[in-house]
């Protein structure tokens, strides 16, 4: 096994939790589904989120203020497929889910109680991802349950295009 495919593997193996992140701006909204994200500060409170440069929620979120990360329950199998195997480009996803408008219009899921709000301190290049800087602005907590991970979405096949 080359090193290439080690990396595959080894990271096929991690099971790490899922999020929907959603932006807002030039009066267009977005969302996807996300498995790259992590603290990376507590104090300032800042999270490391990395978003797809293929898809339409990196050039919404390349022009917003702000992103909303939303973790997802285990119970939330569907919304995860609505924001991981459709594309934005062509779906409109959030007409298709419950959510409000929070700060600076970026949507906030009704049906995800567990979630942050962040304004981007900071862009930069991550591979084929864009990591985003985000320090937390605003944020909710309920007892999540056990959370939806990766192990559970990995075989969704992507919405955007290639």
């Amino acid at each position: 096994m080359d090193t290439t495919e080690a990396f595959g593997a080894l990271t096929a193996a991690l099971d790490y939790p899922m999020f929907v992140v959603t932006a807002a701006a030039g009066g267009e909204r977005a969302g996807c589904l996300v498995g790259f994200a992590t603290q990376c500060s507590i104090d300032p409170a800042r999270l490391l989120v990395c978003l797809s440069r293929r898809n339409h929620t990196f050039r919404v979120a390349s022009r917003a203020e702000l992103l909303a990360v939303h973790l997802l329950g285990k119970e939330q199998q569907a919304l995860a497929e609505l924001f991981g195997t459709q594309t934005g480009d062509d779906t409109d996803k959030l007409a298709r889910c419950a959510w409000t408008e929070g700060p600076s219009g970026t949507p906030l899921l009704e049906g995800c109680p567990n979630r942050l709000v962040g304004r981007i301190v900071d862009r930069f290049d991550a591979g084929d991802h864009v990591a985003c800087l985000v320090e937390v602005v605003a944020a909710r907590f309920a007892d999540p349950g056990p959370l939806l991970t990766f192990q559970a979405v990995r075989d969704l096949e992507p919405g955007h295009r290639a």
